[in-house]
């Protein structure tokens, strides 16, 4: 008996000249953005913009924060992302206004295709409203969209998009608990 679905091998998911500009991207980052002096704010958002970032006003990133691609990256005015959280954003990823990501959260904009035998790469893009807060150590997974308002509880696991803007989402799976005060 022969197999159906015989697997071939396919190109790789990026491009070259993307490949090579993530390479120069990676030195600039621990040469110039990751001991970077945490006040100098303004300075990592300048280094996102000229690798493509779209950077709003007012934004506070840290250096400790990993970006995979700031082309990927949409950051709106007064967004912050916190110490240690992981930008994987080998899809789209977008953060409101007044936006806070908080230390140790995980944006994970991509996924593969498991009915594929080849796992192929599948992105999927994140998008954050705006007053959001992601607590600690929490996590959002490929192709959600997160209302305004919303509050992740620390640890907490998004993978589908929320239904209830100005609420309060916690658990693993996250689920809402309760009604968060409107303050636009």
């Amino acid at each position: 008996m022969g197999v159906k679905n015989k697997a071939t091998i396919s190109s790789p998911s990026f491009s070259l000249g993307n490949r090579v500009m993530r390479l120069i991207w990676s030195i600039f980052y621990y040469l110039l953005f990751r001991p970077s002096p945490t006040a100098l704010f303004a300075f990592r958002a300048g280094l996102l913009k000229l690798f493509g970032a779209k950077i709003g006003t007012n934004v506070r990133i840290y250096p400790s924060v990993k970006v995979w691609w700031p082309a990927n990256l949409v950051l709106k005015d007064g967004a912050s992302i916190g110490p240690d959280a992981n930008v994987y954003n080998q899809g789209q990823i977008t953060i409101g206004e007044n936006t806070i990501i908080s230390q140790l959260v995980y944006l994970c904009a991509s996924t593969h295709d498991y009915n594929n035998p080849l796992h192929p790469l599948l992105l999927a893009p994140i998008e954050v409203g705006n007053n959001v807060w992601l607590c600690a150590d929490s996590y959002v997974g490929p192709n959600v969209k997160i209302d305004d308002g919303v509050v992740l509880g620390a640890s907490a696991v998004l993978s589908k998009s929320t239904i209830a803007s100005w609420a309060v989402y916690a658990g693993n799976p996250a689920k809402k608990i309760k009604d968060r005060t409107r303050f636009e």
